[in-house]
């Protein structure tokens, strides 16, 4: 008889006119990595906060069974205290707080007359950031990492609690290759020293060399349940999606119309390091009709680039910006906008919504001025345009009214685009458009882009997925090091050529 760690019987949860979880049961063999996998609104990231405790127990039909023992969580500390660890998928750290102070924040290493021991609580953050690869200081501001090092961080946090379950919500989503591949190699060895990990992504390749065993989820019900060596990537996605994607990347042929951006010896310097360049005399342009990808590891200065463009990123910048043939200066977000230029954000959490906004503010978050009547918003314009556009991208929700925070991370991606496309971009930058989606809502939003193509759109857009730039742009810029080390034809290249001028090859 197999040993099994955890399990969740007949779970179901109900929010606000959305049953997210329906009868959910699924079990956990001790020692296994258990993957689980499904559409964003599945119910996965629910039924791992209940796990969690974020959900307290009181809130919730069904058992979570522990050891062999019925446990009833109502805080994280109390699933804390029994050996579970999450990593969510949106990430909540304070960017004043160093690294060495994010990873024990709140359980701080005390030393003499109950003072915090700095001199070991350095020490071991250096430990924990040396298991995940991460060659920085401890003493760095959270402020100052990208999304990927943070992640890492997030993951020295749950090592420095001794978890025995350690569960991770998409923790590779904005990790590049080689971030990803130390990541599973690491939970490889953690696996060796007896800790249990439920793993959700949205990378199936991932998740079959990863996995042991394998929890479909659909609509907030468990589908099935097999052993890795029993299932393929084509049955997962049948199961998740209820029919067969035939066309992952539903590629379609455009026809590149005349230059709507172009930037010319275009130099960036960092905003506090004032002699570190982080861009090089980059000169690109972005025609109408057209995907322009950006490729390149992470620190090759891609969303650097883009916030520049429109004035979001420092003012120490050189160079000739130009749209629809005008030179121009922009100074800010605002400014792009009313040039016709939109940024959707690789973080949609911390800089693409407001989560405790309803779906009819967030999409009219771009589009206010444009709004306004007599110095008033014109509200039944913008309900109707917010209706317009939750229908025209499939939006899932019982209401405008829902909150952000309350929509599936696919729904809440939907929804950034609804903003900018209410302002009517002839540029549309899209920064990891699909982090965190899964394989349905993926292709959904490579639809929305086909059809914003077919309407004159330009799109620019950055993609860590290498599938994914080849799949959906035109051209392909690769960036090194803030340069831009090669401009390729998508429809005439491959993986390798596109890592070989990443990593600085000739």
């Amino acid at each position: 008889m197999e040993e099994y760690i955890l399990k969740m019987e007949h779970i179901t949860k109900v929010f606000p006119g959305v049953k997210a979880l329906d009868d959910v049961t699924f079990s956990v063999k001790r020692g296994e990595i258990h993957a689980l996998v499904g559409e964003n609104g599945a119910g996965k990231s629910t039924l791992v906060k209940i796990l969690s405790g974020v959900h307290p127990a009181n809130s919730f039909e069904g058992k979570i069974i522990l050891n062999g023992e019925e446990v009833k969580f109502n805080s994280i500390k109390d699933s804390t205290n029994q050996g579970i660890a999450i990593i969510h998928q949106e990430l909540s750290q304070s960017d004043n707080l160093n690294i060495a102070e994010s990873i024990f924040l709140g359980a701080e290493i005390k030393g003499k007359f109950g003072l915090i021991d700095w001199d070991t609580t350095y020490q071991k953050a250096a430990k924990y950031l040396e298991m995940v690869n991460l060659d920085i200081d401890p003493e760095t501001k959270i402020i100052n990492l990208g999304i990927g090092q943070k992640q890492l961080i997030e993951i020295c946090k749950a090592i420095s609690k001794n978890a025995k379950i350690l569960i991770l919500d998409e923790p590779t989503a904005a990790l590049t290759e080689t971030e990803t591949e130390n990541l599973l190699n690491f939970l490889r060895e953690f696996q060796e020293q007896g800790v249990t990990c439920i793993y959700i992504s949205h990378k199936l390749d991932e998740v079959l060399e990863i996995a042991d065993s394998i929890t479909v989820l659909r609509d907030g019900r468990s589908i099935i349940t097999k052993d890795k060596k029993d299932i393929s990537k084509e049955e997962m996605i049948t199961h998740m999606v209820g029919r067969e994607l035939t066309q992952m990347y539903p590629r379609e042929e455009h026809h590149a119309g005349d230059t709507v951006l172009e930037i010319k010896d275009w130099s960036i310097f960092h905003p506090k390091i004032t002699d570190k360049k982080l861009i090089d005399n980059v000169s690109f342009k972005a025609k109408r009709g057209e995907i322009l990808g950006i490729s390149g590891l992470m620190g090759a200065g891609r969303t650097e680039l883009v916030m520049s463009i429109i004035g979001a990123y420092g003012s120490n910048i050189s160079g000739e910006l130009y749209v629809e043939g005008q030179k121009v200066q922009i100074k800010s977000p605002e400014e792009a906008i009313n040039y016709g230029i939109g940024y959707v954000s690789e973080d949609r959490a911390r800089y693409g919504l407001i989560q405790l906004q309803n779906i009819i503010f967030n999409t009219g978050l771009a589009s206010f001025e444009q709004l306004t009547r007599n110095g008033l918003i014109d509200e039944n314009e913008l309900i109707a345009k917010t209706n317009e556009h939750v229908d025209l991208l499939d939006i899932r929700t019982p209401s405008i009214e829902q909150k952000a925070k309350n929509l599936s991370g696919g729904n809440q991606q939907k929804l950034v685009l609804a903003k900018w496309l209410m302002t009517n971009p002839k540029v549309l930058i899209l920064d990891e458009p699909t982090r965190g989606i899964d394989v349905g809502a993926k292709v959904e939003i490579y639809n929305i882009m086909n059809n914003l193509i077919d309407q004159g759109v330009s799109i620019i857009m950055i993609s860590s997925e290498l599938p994914e730039v080849l799949g959906m742009s035109d051209r392909l810029l690769v960036m090194h090091e803030g340069k831009i080390a090669a401009e390729l034809d998508c429809l005439e290249t491959n993986q390798e050529e596109i890592m070989h001028y990443a990593t600085g090859g000739e």
